[in-house]
């Protein structure tokens, strides 16, 4: 078992994601359909069959039986990440928005009617403004550009390569919310100081050595693309963009070249030998108002080996360096729009986004019930159940670590819609109200705005003093988010009003689908709690070693499996293979989420057919889906696996190869191939791809 490291702070904050009536709702009573939610059903029904491909085996490759047309027929909608099915309910959040926007007299009543005007203000100036493409040459992004470090490529001899500083000038881009070679995290414990990890070379497709060996390679096109689009709008010439381009591709070869020294992997950085890297307090001064976390100590906040090898390549690379920053700026304002028709999605997407406290604010009183809080709630409760029964029939347990993890699971606080401290969440809404929106100058409004979203995200560090120790994350106020939450430091859980929508959740859906859609979810946020991170703390929240040494030795020894399981999937696309270590505490939670799910649908469905309420009796069609030739059973299992039907292309497969989430994909292809219960109701024959084995790697 392991402390937090001050340096390498993981996120103590795991997390992945209407008025309600009573048919299928988990405490009331089992009645027949009626008919709009019968066509409801059937129109659900329809939409999930045709994300399936019916001529898949389901035992050779759930995944694209259960996602292999999902690609063709998800709705048209601008992204600059790869999209799948249950992040698009942002989309569905963001057709909301555009309601919201309108609810004056909501405002009115709840006090914020100043930032909603600012929110019409900048969303009507988006909508007229010129976007797509970008332009680059405005001169307010110019002006900020050369305030923070320059641009050579546009400003020739003017720029003074004396006065430049690569490491300040990044300093200056994190208050943008623009990362080029600081990659700022914020701890989600008090007092919400920043943590780095390794800085993401590259603008559409993020680079390493093996995928821009040539000019041929995609990750080399997609970004000499964007690169010649921001240069071809200051009018240089062709021999100009050209060197300039090259001259950044030799850079990114030479970064990508010292991460390789230490495969990327910030552990194992530090193991490499080198001076300490003294640049810090400058960071410190530029992007946090010279706030002090560490009482004036020296200070090392990120791998000193790679910070004072990067310090001479820029050295070496001086200009390139300066061009790429100055263009890392520029992308973080760029729309990235394919297509101008799209602008409004955008505009919309930014306004939900950025103003992010303002808009929850507006749909947890407009959207979110007491119905809806209550019914999961119930869920909750049913997980909690089976999240016990596990822990009770771990026979690998001895009794006391039994004893300490029931204690554990007791004492776990449920939190349904959003966390609340109206303290707080009104200082961030103030906030909105700075924001300048300049009306001939979207530029200089985009900007402003991408400042305040920057600081609206430190908020919590930069007034740390005003608070108190067991202030929680701030992102746990925003109940309009697509996600759900565990959190090791008060062992509580999460689940956020925005993602109770389809794929994830609707009222009408039989609970067969509903357990195994937000049941799913909700059992692997609280499986977080017995992962490698969350079994360190025990049900204060407090960091504990409450294993004895033959169960955790039993524990780690269940861990490698998953490690183990989860490192052998290749993914052909880029001829990478998961990382089982990076993914492992995530692998963990979906499987023992998959199994508490399909227990408490289990248990709750014996509850409802022992005790028939008001006589009538629960009708087997009521927990399938119109439409689809499937067991109700089969179903929870259709529907855990939609959530991650998904569309990538090459770059998203680089882009996710270093998060802690499996791609989607082996996501589900891990979880269902080591879960009995899916090969017994899919009649997966052993030695079939989704049942290999019959010991299968199991935790919890």
């Amino acid at each position: 078992m392991f402390l937090i490291s001050k340096r390498f702070r993981p996120s103590l904050l795991s997390g992945v994601i209407y008025i309600l009536i009573c048919t299928f709702s988990l405490g009331c009573e089992a009645r027949s359909i009626g008919d709009e939610s019968l066509e409801s059903l059937r129109s659900y029904g329809a939409l999930m069959k045709s994300y399936m491909n019916l001529s898949a085996d389901p035992c050779d490759d759930f995944y694209e039986y259960a996602c292999g047309n999902w690609k063709n027929v998800k709705p048209p909608r601008q992204a600059s990440h790869r999209r799948n099915n249950l992040l698009d309910i942002v989309y569905t959040l963001t057709d909301v928005t555009e309601q919201l926007l309108t609810r004056t007299q909501l405002a009115e009543a709840l006090n914020v009617s100043e930032e909603l005007v600012i929110a019409q203000r900048f969303y009507n100036s988006c909508l007229m403004a010129e976007v797509f493409p970008l332009p680059a040459a405005d001169p307010a992004y110019l002006s900020l550009i050369r305030s923070i470090g320059g641009f050579p490529a546009v400003d020739g001899d003017a720029w003074n390569a004396s006065r430049f500083s690569w490491f300040n000038m990044s300093a200056h881009l994190t208050n943008y919310g623009a990362y080029g070679l600081i990659l700022e995290e914020i701890s989600t414990q008090y007092p919400f100081d920043p943590y780095f990890k390794l800085p993401e070379l590259g603008f559409d497709h993020i680079i390493h050595t093996d995928n821009i060996v040539n000019s041929s390679s995609r990750a080399y096109k997609l970004n000499e693309k964007r690169m010649r689009g921001y240069l071809n709008a200051f009018n240089l010439t062709e021999d100009k963009i050209s060197s300039v381009i090259n001259g950044v591709f030799d850079f990114w070869r030479e970064a990508a070249a010292l991460e390789d020294k230490f495969e990327g992997d910030s552990d194992k950085c530090e193991l490499l030998e080198g001076p300490p890297f003294g640049k810090w307090r400058s960071y410190y001064e530029i992007a946090w108002n010279g706030l002090d976390f560490d009482n004036g100590s020296d200070i090392s906040l990120f791998c000193d080996f790679y910070y004072t090898e990067l310090d001479k390549l820029c050295s070496k690379h001086q200009e390139a360096v300066a061009n790429y920053l100055a263009m890392v700026l520029l992308y973080r304002m760029d729309a990235k729009l394919k297509e101008g028709n799209k602008q409004k999605d955008y505009c919309l997407t930014k306004v939900q986004m950025s103003l992010s406290h303002l808009v929850s604010k507006l749909y947890m009183a407009e959207y979110f019930s007491k119905d809806t809080h209550s019914e999961i709630s119930a869920m909750v409760k049913e997980l909690r159940k089976s999240l016990r029964q596990v822990l009770e029939n771990a026979e690998w347990l001895d009794t006391e670590t039994r004893r300490e993890a029931l204690l554990k699971e007791a004492s776990i606080t449920p939190v349904i819609g959003s966390y609340r401290n109206e303290e707080i969440s009104s200082l961030l809404i103030d906030e909105i109200g700075k924001l300048s929106v300049i009306e001939d100058s979207f530029p200089q409004s985009m900007i402003n705005l991408q400042r305040l979203v920057t600081t609206l995200k430190r908020y919590g560090g930069l007034n740390f003093e005003k608070m108190t120790n067991d202030t929680k994350p701030l992102l746990l106020l925003l109940g309009m988010q697509v996600n759900a939450f565990y959190y090791n430091l008060d062992n509580s859980i999460y689940v956020m009003a925005g993602i109770l929508h389809p794929p994830a959740y609707h009222r009408s859906w039989p609970d067969s689908l509903k357990f195994g859609t937000i049941g799913f979810l909700i059992g692997h946020e609280l499986t977080h709690g017995f992962d490698t991170m969350g079994s360190t703390f025990d049900g204060r929240g407090e960091v504990n070693n409450w294993w004895s040494t033959k169960s955790e030795a039993e524990f780690q020894e269940r861990t490698k499996c998953y490690v183990d399981h989860f490192s052998n999937y290749l993914i052909p696309e880029i001829n990478r293979k998961i990382n089982g270590n990076v993914t492992r505490d995530e692998n963990i939670a979906d499987a023992g989420g998959l199994r508490e799910a399909l227990a408490a649908y289990r248990s709750h469905m014996k509850k409802l057919q022992s005790s028939p309420m008001d006589n009538e009796t629960l009708e087997p069609q009521s927990q399938q889906m119109p439409g689809l030739d499937l067991s109700a059973e089969q179903l929870f299992f259709l529907g855990f696996a939609q959530l991650w039907c998904a569309d990538y292309e090459e770059e998203h497969f680089w882009e996710e190869l270093t998060k802690e989430h499996t791609i989607d994909k082996y996501r589900v292809l891990g979880a269902v191939s080591n879960n009995k219960d899916f090969a017994e109701v899919y009649k997966c024959p052993l030695g079939s791809p989704m049942h290999p084995k019959a010991n299968t790697c199991r935790l919890w």
